[in-house]
């Protein structure tokens, strides 16, 4: 019994991880902006009938938290980009929290790209377009745009290793 539990979670995790992520292209609306780095997005056709809509996660990029500098402006030039409109989401895998982590493109421009460019997301280090997104966000620093125009600008990596969980949320 113990064993059958176990493999049926296994199967489970196994699908949830590999559910929509799975490098797949969807075509929909963002219909809620939460943060600078994160939507609620309703894909046109989506093959689990129950799922109305998906979290996704901008994949390469951090933006700054709610309760940090800038938080509120991240989230306000994202949703002036995705919100309400017609987007297409490249998914690249499941996040811990169970976002679909992905790539989205307006008009043929990547979003997570032109966050970094204006100055209100941090380049992730560690992605296949690393050196692409350091290179758009030390321009941002060096005509400082955005967060880039205040005087020691914290990482929101940081910033949530500084701050009690309580004090902003993780969507």
């Amino acid at each position: 019994m113990k064993r059958a539990f176990a493999l049926l979670c296994l199967l489970f995790l196994g699908w949830a991880v590999a559910g929509p992520a799975a490098a797949e292209t969807l075509r929909g609306t963002v219909i809620v902006v939460i943060d600078g780095d994160t939507v609620l997005f309703k894909p046109d056709n989506y093959y689990p009938a129950g799922r109305a809509f998906l979290k996704i996660r901008l994949a390469d990029i951090d933006a700054p938290e709610h309760d940090q500098p800038y938080g509120d402006t991240a989230t306000r030039a994202l949703a002036a980009q995705v919100l309400n409109q017609r987007v297409e989401v490249d998914t690249v895998a499941t996040d811990i929290y169970g976002r679909t982590i992905a790539h989205i493109h307006v008009a043929g421009h990547e979003v997570g790209t032109e966050l970094v460019q204006s100055g209100f997301a941090w380049a992730a280090t560690r992605s296949r377009r690393a050196a692409e997104l350091t290179k758009a966000q030390r321009q941002a620093r060096l005509d400082q745009r955005g967060l880039w125009q205040g005087a020691a600008p914290v990482p929101p990596w940081v910033w949530r290793r500084t701050h009690p969980k309580g004090e902003h949320n993780r969507f």
